[in-house]
């Protein structure tokens, strides 16, 4: 899928009405997104971010600007949809260390941090 964000960390894109992932948040809001390089190879270091928090159509126009600033496309056709992060789980052993995850929570001045979790391996 995909998408564009802006600098408070919420996430655009554009979705049929009538695809299933439109049709649950339709049901429940509750939502978490998974951003990473499907390229990585397991062994080597990997890097991603999970955000959890909620979702929905969006209003307004600042959709469309958030994506036109990425995209050079006309996703007028179809519907527009804001994730809200509540958490961010940052894992990044190219810059942090093996098998260690940050949690921070979405604040309206920026990510403050959670917490720090190491996997024993």
């Amino acid at each position: 899928m995909y998408f564009a964000s802006n600098d408070r960390y919420d996430v655009f894109w554009f979705s049929d009405r009538d695809s299933v992932h439109s049709r649950n948040l339709d049901n429940n809001a509750s939502a978490a997104i998974t951003v990473y390089d499907s390229h990585q190879v397991n062994g080597r270091p990997d890097r991603g971010v999970q955000l959890f928090g909620t979702a929905g159509i969006a209003s307004g126009d600042e959709a469309i600007r958030v994506y036109a600033r990425k995209f050079r496309i006309d996703p007028s056709g179809f519907t527009a949809y804001r994730f809200r992060p509540r958490t961010v789980k940052l894992f990044d052993e190219r810059s942090l260390a093996p098998a260690m995850l940050v949690t921070a929570r979405v604040t309206r001045e920026g990510l403050v941090w959670a917490r720090t979790e190491v996997w024993v391996v």
